[in-house]
């Protein structure tokens, strides 16, 4: 039995991962659940499942007897009885869990991408020291871990993550200038939480992307690129010194990743297979970055690393917040990043207290970016 401590347990993708503990019951478990701010969903996950522990960080909620209900600072207790620490929160909030969990010693299964992308080096560092088993969850990094054998530290020659295109990859900068949060609501290929939705409309998402996977396989950014895949099948691939390419192949569908990370080198039925007849063709395109701002930003700042990742995240939620709110247009997203990339001066990341003044000082720079310059 393997027992889960499930952070963001009221997302989507910690909603995915109850449906995978409903399917194998003798299989998996949770030891803890926590999520944000949404206590009702909380209440009736306890009530069904039973954890040992569960917290709500900014909302209420009322356990079942028998469930221990934890407060504010009480966080790693989360982690006491756990075999994985699944981190599917979502944001900035997500970092302080997962460097808890690798405090505790425990396997992570990540899924929160701003663990990565504000404090990678946090991260990697505490993994390193405690000798922790770190697994994507992300289907793009799944793609990856699959294809390099299960194996971070395996010899490749280049990464090439794919990218549906998002729902206005053939539009001109004036269209863009028009869509609305509905408009970029509606993924072609996934579906997703509104932030992240977002984020793949501006191709912002790709760009975390490409700085986790800096931090997960220990390369150059130089190795690491991006094609645009509209079908969603083919979720990433690994090139070798030899010229030879390996992909990972699906259906667009998350519970997949999810499982593998709770199970590898196991492989659990899951989803139907995939029918290559019934595909047709797969399409494979140019990546966009000049029409789409967001990713060139996100690479940039990976690059420069240190609190500039964090600055870019925090002014991406304030901004995505704002656009959702119809307070700025589409292209505002961009701009705002920009704006606050550029009036953060770059320190080296030390700690999480540091990251969290940082984040806290680049959302009050966005908020006034935004209440200056919006709609």
């Amino acid at each position: 039995m393997i027992r889960i401590a499930l952070i963001g347990c009221t997302g989507s993708i910690g909603r995915q991962t109850a449906d995978i503990v409903r399917r194998y019951p003798e299989k998996f478990s949770f030891s803890a659940l926590a999520c944000g701010r949404d206590g009702a969903a909380l209440e009736a996950l306890c009530a069904e499942f039973m954890p040992a522990a569960a917290l709500c960080g900014e909302g209420s909620f009322t356990p079942p007897a028998g469930v221990t209900k934890l407060a504010k600072g009480e966080e790693a207790r989360l982690f006491e009885d756990c075999d994985v620490a699944f981190i599917a929160a979502g944001g900035f909030a997500g970092l302080r869990y997962t460097l808890l969990a690798a405090e505790a010693g425990k396997k992570i299964a990540l899924a929160n991408k701003e663990s990565l992308v504000c404090g990678g080096e946090l991260v990697m560092r505490a993994v390193r020291e405690r000798g922790i088993d770190l697994v994507p969850v992300d289907s793009e990094h799944s793609a990856l871990f699959q294809c390099l054998a299960f194996r971070r530290d395996a010899a490749f020659s280049r990464l090439v993550l794919t990218a549906s295109g998002g729902p206005f990859y053939r539009f001109t900068q004036a269209e863009l200038a028009r869509v609305t949060a509905a408009d970029a609501l509606r993924h072609p290929t996934w579906n997703m939480g509104a932030k992240i939705t977002i984020d793949s409309a501006t191709l912002l998402n790709k760009g975390y992307e490409v700085i986790e996977a800096k931090w997960l396989y220990e390369t150059e950014f130089d190795k690491i690129g991006a094609v645009v895949h509209p079908e969603s099948i083919v979720h990433s691939l690994v090139y070798f010194e030899d010229g030879a390419a390996l992909a990972q192949l699906g259906y667009p569908d998350m519970r997949v990743p999810i499982q593998l990370a709770l199970t590898y080198p196991e492989r659990l039925p899951c989803e139907k297979p995939l029918d290559l007849p019934a595909l047709g063709k797969l399409t494979f395109l140019p990546f966009p970055a000049e029409r789409f701002p967001c990713f060139s930003l996100a690479v940039e700042a990976g690059r420069a690393g240190g609190t500039l990742p964090t600055v870019l995240n925090a002014a991406a939620e304030e901004a995505v917040h704002a656009f959702l709110g119809g307070r700025i247009t589409f292209p505002m997203i961009a701009e705002t990043i920009g704006c606050a990339l550029g009036a953060f001066p770059r320190a080296e990341a030390e700690s999480y207290p540091q990251l969290a003044e940082t984040d806290a000082a680049a959302r009050r720079f966005a908020a006034q970016y935004i209440s200056s310059h919006g709609k």
